[in-house]
């Protein structure tokens, strides 16, 4: 079995490895490669648009990351046409269906991308034009073209394009075209349009002005007339993706299977186990996203961040906790932290920050689960797969190294973002309506991980006494803190103002993955918020996100109005993926 997934640079380690494997088989397996072409392939897929096309690689994978073959289709969306450059299959994988997946991929790809038709380039079946071809490798071209016709793309009949370009090119291709299932025919003249874009831009160093003129006024037929079926009289029926191990949806979702353990049934207590329910309504059979199981991870990772006298502590005052009853703090350490009392319940207060986040017998076990699968979408994203989502409860934004409060008790995605910090610099963009205090408190003397929070102001805000502008981090760590506190009541547009600062410093720092703390709290209606923003708003903030074009791990925080819980974190992905895909 195999799996496809985009490879959209070589940033990460296992997209590194793969672009390797790639540009291997593309030296190894296709005629005619210039060895330029494949070292500059890295340079392509980092490049949003070089030659004004979109290049989008795309890997059939066998684990551990072994490539079985690859295709790297070239996208022009004001032309709205792809052209297939290369598709090949690793020595040594023919007739394991590598080849039939990939070409299925592509075409799945162009339509989403509403291109008008596909475009590629075929060695002929036909001596005459080809004198220079023995029989077995006009045999070869015939098995490719009928590969080809039965998905319905034939050779472009009755024009010049396939006239020598030089003395030297004996052995000129044919131009395909498949109208991806739609029935719709060619026509003149937007043929002519794609012509020239591929023999200007990426044929321009090879065929002169006068060459391109010549192919082009070729095209006289309106409709272009297409070759007649040579290998099957049937109408084409293109196997279905479905027969292929292709995932089913960019991004790897990591629910906390344990998170209703933690369940306080106190009126007004908002961090409920529905909030989880709310979201996975919306989400499960949206096609954004595929399940996975989260894995079990050492507390190491925990205590990497967190005191180990707090994780300590919450571990046992937790086991002491009745099943059913919540302890809140209420006695607060100010004259004389050193001498806490021996009732670890009573010490509630000298780890909490405030008085409405209880101890309760379940809180460690969820919490520890939530890092779980926090780490789980965490190395997803390491391995390749670009997108991840922790749907997590309990939160953690607001747990500091040393204290813990705002519903949270670790906080998941500092651990996150020093896990992956051992790859490379992390951004952390926390959206929640609260200040994201544990990310700036943890990191604040760090450089390698920058953290930005937009959030209400802590005049007004939870929890008050942190994210003012002028917190900017300390020691090697100053300037890589960035708060954006927002007054009480604020918009969309206004939002997406402070979201555009935030960006704009994120790309600046060049990170090699992003984390988003997502708050759906900023919501309008929220219990624990004063501002507006819609499922419109949500899916704009998304698109932004997403068209920064990062490897991005999104950790689920705040969010608390049920009825538009999980509206809003769908329209938060489709947004997201509306961003990053079109790159």
């Amino acid at each position: 079995m195999f799996r496809i997934r985009r490879i959209y640079d070589d940033v990460l380690p296992a997209d590194r490895d793969a672009v390797r494997q790639v540009q291997e088989i593309l030296s190894t397996t296709i005629e005619g490669v210039h060895p330029d072409e494949v070292q500059e392939l890295p340079e392509r897929l980092r490049k949003p648009f070089p030659k004004r096309f979109l290049n989008l690689l795309f890997a059939a994978e066998k684990p551990p990351g072994r490539v079985q073959g690859f295709a790297l289709l070239l996208h022009e969306p004001e032309l709205r046409f792809s052209y297939l450059d290369y598709i090949a299959s690793a020595p040594g994988t023919s007739g394991r269906g590598v080849g039939g997946a990939l070409y299925q991929r592509v075409r799945d790809e162009a339509r989403d991308r509403r291109a008008r038709g596909l475009f590629f380039e075929s060695l002929p079946d036909d001596s005459a034009v080809c004198r220079r071809l023995d029989g077995l490798k006009l045999n070869e071209n015939a098995d490719r073209l009928r590969f080809y016709e039965s998905f319905g793309a034939r050779p472009i009949a009755g024009t010049a394009y396939e006239t020598p370009v030089g003395p030297g090119d004996d052995c000129p291709p044919f131009l395909l075209f498949d109208d991806l299932g739609t029935g719709e025919p060619l026509r003149r003249d937007f043929a002519r349009r794609v012509v020239r874009a591929v023999l200007e831009r990426k044929y321009g160093d090879l065929c002169p002005p006068e060459y391109v003129e010549k192919v082009l006024t070729s095209f006289r037929d309106d409709p272009v007339r297409l070759r007649e079926p040579r290998y099957s009289r049937k109408t084409p029926t293109p196997r279905p993706a479905a027969i292929f191990p292709v995932s089913p949806g960019p991004i790897r979702m990591v629910v906390n299977d344990r998170h209703d353990i933690h369940h306080v049934r106190e009126r007004g207590y908002v961090e409920a186990p529905v909030r989880v329910s709310s979201i996975l309504r919306q989400l499960d059979g949206s096609g954004l996203m595929q399940r996975i199981e989260p894995r079990a991870y050492p507390e190491s990772r925990i205590l990497a961040v967190h005191d180990p006298a707090l994780v300590d502590y919450l571990r046992r005052a937790c086991e002491a906790v009745p099943e059913g009853k919540s302890v809140y703090p209420y006695v607060f350490p100010i004259r004389n932290p050193a001498r806490p009392p021996r009732d670890l319940l009573l010490q509630a207060g000298y780890w909490c920050i405030d008085t409405f986040t209880p101890i309760h017998r379940n809180a460690y076990p969820a919490a520890r689960r939530a890092v779980d699968c926090t780490l789980t979408a965490a190395d997803e994203v390491l391995a390749g797969r670009r997108f991840a989502y922790a749907l997590v409860r309990p939160p953690g934004h607001h747990s500091e190294r040393r204290v813990f409060g705002g519903f949270c008790y670790f906080n998941n995605a500092a651990v996150a973002a020093h896990f992956l910090s051992a790859h490379g610099r992390i951004a952390v963009l926390d959206v929640d309506y609260h200040h994201g205090n544990g990310q700036q408190d943890i990191f604040w003397e760090r450089s390698d991980v920058l953290t930005v929070s937009i959030h209400g102001h802590p005049s007004f805000a939870y929890p008050y006494f942190s994210g003012f502008e002028d917190e900017r981090g300390a020691g090697p760590g100053e300037g890589f803190n960035l708060n954006l506190p927002l007054p009480e009541r604020v918009d969309g547009p206004a939002y997406r103002g402070a979201l555009e600062r935030a960006l704009e410093r994120i790309a600046a720092f060049q990170p090699l993955i992003l984390i988003v703390a997502l708050g759906l709290d900023p919501a309008k209606g929220d219990p624990t918020g004063t501002w507006l923003l819609t499922a419109r708003d949500f899916a704009a903030n998304g698109r932004l996100i997403g068209a920064l074009g990062l490897p991005t791990l999104v950790v689920q925080e705040g969010g608390y109005r049920t009825r538009t819980l999980g509206l809003n974190a769908r329209s938060f992905f489709e947004g997201f993926l509306a961003g990053a895909l079109r790159r």
